[in-house]
């Protein structure tokens, strides 16, 4: 829309407004309110550590698949209809999701929840670009930013009280009542856009990028279980990976019309901004599934409370954003992200000091610190990526860089979740081999009482603790490894331009 008017009456704007906050919240929120519930999740349906992550990968890769072809469905079936099918997919694939009775069940529905909820937040960024005038979207795309932020804000809280109060499937049948209100708004009162029937999309990229993702988190998801290469599964998984990212990239560069097209890597400052965002995802979202875990597991936390320690975590991602709104202008881009990646870098090598024993407070300062890098890193980093990128490559350019931040949140969760279960073992021989009737800390006698390895009921607690203790290692390698991470990229802040301003006409795309 280049006009200065909007496309609906002022007095249905503001329940429309509220109808397309609701869908993006209930999409928003299905990305950390089943955290609390996983191993509530896991005892249910039988599940071990790192299968259990698949509830998480499956829909950020089923996200992340279909967030690129949301713009060419609006187009070739119109934005209202593609919105209104999104609503009734999500909430209806939510719903198998709580009456799932078995781990394939619910990654299966997880996966259909993924694909059917990608296009919610793009398109409704559309219509809020639509229904506002162009002096009204800077507000109106605050609005909308903040409540893309409520969701990972409410989700662990949200999920914790409705876990430990009813079940953990009431974490998914929360949706219904959200996508019907939302249904009902946006069918009474969007306005269809022009259908395009000569509007095409390059099924060979799309589908070649598609296996390649859905090999590559397969081969990261089940390779620790069945030894990596020396299983056939995941000697085939790897040769298809490479061979559908080998054919996306020849086609790619060879195509007239690509699904990804090669030229958005000229502009540098985007190039930078795809590379920031997927270390981003993998440190944010890893950081998240790790700590779940560890503050239920490891420090015996009811899930009410875990998700209430949780919670700041996205508080502090909202007040970061704010302050970088009134900054954004008056300061260089490139010290913010400096600011964020220290911040979050920081927050990490807090937390490998973590033991069963920390306090509430610093597991909440934590949370909030390593949530604030999270604001100061994603709103400049939308500003760099874009600000030199030709609006007639926009589109394209924003949903790759959904999608480089959803690969990376998949991946790393999958990568942290191999390296917990690898490193506990190994620091488990490790540990366990000073363990002998030999040490000297069996010589005190009420030690050696409790703890005699001789004796059955003595191995066994000693192998509890060594175990705990191994865990809590590994835990420390992974933040550790995260906390690498951010500061391993701080050296391309040297080569991003200065970004100059967006024009309001230009928005920038939001968190989804």
């Amino acid at each position: 829309m280049t006009s200065n008017q909007p496309l609906v009456p002022s007095e249905n704007r503001a329940i429309l407004t509220f109808c397309v906050i609701l869908a993006v919240i209930m999409q928003a929120l299905d990305n950390t309110i089943a955290n609390v519930a996983l191993p509530y999740m896991q005892g249910s349906v039988s599940a071990s550590s790192d299968q259990i992550n698949w509830v998480l990968t499956s829909y950020i890769v089923a996200a992340a698949i279909m967030t690129q072809p949301s713009a060419f469905l609006a187009r070739r079936f119109g934005r209202k209809r593609v919105l209104l099918w999104a609503i009734v997919g999500f909430v209806g694939s939510s719903m198998l999701c709580g009456l799932a009775q078995s781990l394939n069940q619910i990654i299966l529905f997880r996966l259909m929840q993924g694909l059917s909820g990608a296009a919610l937040v793009p398109l409704a960024q559309g219509i809020m670009l639509d229904i506002y005038s162009a002096s009204e979207r800077g507000s109106s795309m605050a609005l909308f930013g903040m409540s893309v932020m409520v969701g990972p804000v409410l989700g662990p809280m949200i999920g914790g009280w409705l876990t430990e109060n009813l079940s953990w499937r009431w974490v998914f049948f929360i949706n219904l009542p959200i996508g019907i209100l939302a249904f009902i708004g946006l069918g009474r009162y969007v306005i269809e856009t022009p259908i395009d029937r000569l509007a095409k999309l390059d099924w060979t990229g799309f589908g070649s990028l598609s296996v390649a993702i859905l090999a590559l988190q397969l081969f990261l998801d089940r390779g620790e279980q069945l030894d990596w290469f020396s299983s056939g599964e995941i000697l085939i998984e790897a040769i298809i990976a490479f061979v559908a990212a080998y054919v996306f990239v020849v086609h790619t560069f060879t195509s007239k019309a690509p699904f990804i097209s090669p030229n958005l890597f000229k502009d540098r400052n985007f190039t930078l901004g795809v590379i920031f965002i997927f270390i981003v995802g993998i440190t944010y979202l890893a950081s998240l599934a790790l700590t779940t875990p560890y503050l239920q597991k490891l420090m015996n936390y009811p899930v009410l409370d875990a998700g209430l320690a949780m919670g700041p975590r996205g508080l502090g991602t909202m007040v970061s954003m704010l302050v970088v709104g009134r900054l954004a202008g008056r300061v260089d881009t490139r010290w913010l992200l400096l600011t964020g990646l220290l911040m979050s870098a920081y927050s990490m090598w807090q937390m490998t000091a973590w033991t069963p024993d920390v306090s509430m407070a610093m597991i909440i300062g934590d949370g909030f610190i390593q949530g604030a890098s999270l604001g100061l890193l994603f709103v400049p980093l939308s500003a760099i990526a874009f600000a030199s990128l030709p609006s007639s490559m926009r589109a394209d350019g924003t949903g790759l860089f959904s999608l480089s931040r959803n690969v990376g949140s998949s991946v790393g969760i999958s990568v942290v979740t191999v390296l917990l279960s690898r490193n506990t073992q190994v620091n488990h021989q490790e540990i366990g081999a000073s363990v002998a009737t030999f040490n000297h800390a069996f010589d005190n006698w009420a030690i050696k009482a409790w703890l005699n390895p001789l004796k059955a009921s003595g191995r066994a607690v000693l192998d509890s603790m060594v175990t705990q203790q191994a865990t809590i290692v590994s835990y420390g390698n992974d933040f550790r490894l995260l906390m690498m991470l951010s500061l391993a990229v701080i050296p391309l802040l040297l080569f991003i331009r200065p970004a100059r301003p967006n024009r309001a006409t230009e928005p920038l795309p939001a968190m989804d």
